[in-house]
């Protein structure tokens, strides 16, 4: 992990993961942007009501700490399904997850709160992210990029996002049973609390997804969103808040 950032130095997350060295990821904070409250500082999210021009600056900052090759395809989420493929036309359609088998091109996804999983071949013939909040994980999110990225799991290797953890995590039981109906094991991801509610463990459940697709050198999945303000946005703890980005592209 990179250390904190200066007024002009946004604070990045890297990523520690057997990645080939043609792989290259990232994972914003939300210190050293120029956003005001709610959004201070470094939202890099044009949706969430935020000054255009202060995304526009945090994402050049962004741009310009990484190196970045391009500007990363920045997709409309709608906690679906579709894979938007960088490669071939089309992709400004609504897309939870993306994916390039071409050098130069960044894949991304906005998070605060959902779990950002990333994806490359082991080979670096591709990557991919995707944005796995609860709905998308349970229609299928990952198995949809996995599939986009050829369908062998183990092939691929996976890094976990900073995500709100089951601690703080509470859910109902509809979305228990969205995940059941599909995987009965997946239960083992919910624990009941004294409110006649579920504690959902996201993280437990992609890596539980993963691992049916055969994918199984998964890394990451620990820091929690909601308990760390200081480095963290978070949907549930402050409900109007700034966006983070998992970006991840070929050299």
């Amino acid at each position: 992990m990179s250390g904190a950032g200066t007024a002009a130095h946004p604070q990045l997350l890297t990523p520690e993961w057997p990645a080939p060295a043609r792989v290259r990821a990232a994972f914003t904070l939300r210190g050293g942007g120029v956003s005001g409250p709610p959004f201070g500082s470094l939202n890099v999210g044009a949706h969430v009501g935020d000054e255009p021009a202060a995304v526009a600056e945090n994402r050049r900052r962004v741009h310009a700490a990484l190196d970045l090759p391009a500007e990363p395809a920045w997709l409309e989420q709608v906690h679906g399904t579709r894979v938007a493929d960088l490669d071939a036309p089309g992709t400004a359609a609504p897309a939870d997850a993306v994916i390039t088998r071409l050098p130069g091109r960044v894949c991304a996804v906005q998070v605060a709160d959902c779990l950002a999983v990333l994806l490359a071949a082991r080979d670096a013939s591709a990557v991919a992210a995707a944005h796995a909040g609860w709905r998308g994980l349970a229609a299928g999110v990952l198995e949809a990029t996995v599939a986009a990225l050829g369908g062998a799991g183990g092939d691929l290797i996976a890094w976990l996002g900073p995500a709100i953890s089951q601690r703080h995590f509470e859910v109902g039981a509809e979305v228990r049973e969205a995940f059941i109906e599909r995987d009965p094991g997946g239960g083992g991801a919910f624990t009941a609390n004294t409110r006649g509610r579920w504690q959902c463990d996201l993280a437990a459940l992609a890596r539980r997804r993963l691992g049916a697709l055969g994918v199984t050198a998964i890394s990451g999945g620990s820091w929690c969103t909601y308990a760390d303000p200081a480095r963290f946005f978070s949907f549930r703890r402050d409900g109007r808040c700034g966006r983070m980005a998992a970006l991840i592209w070929l050299r």
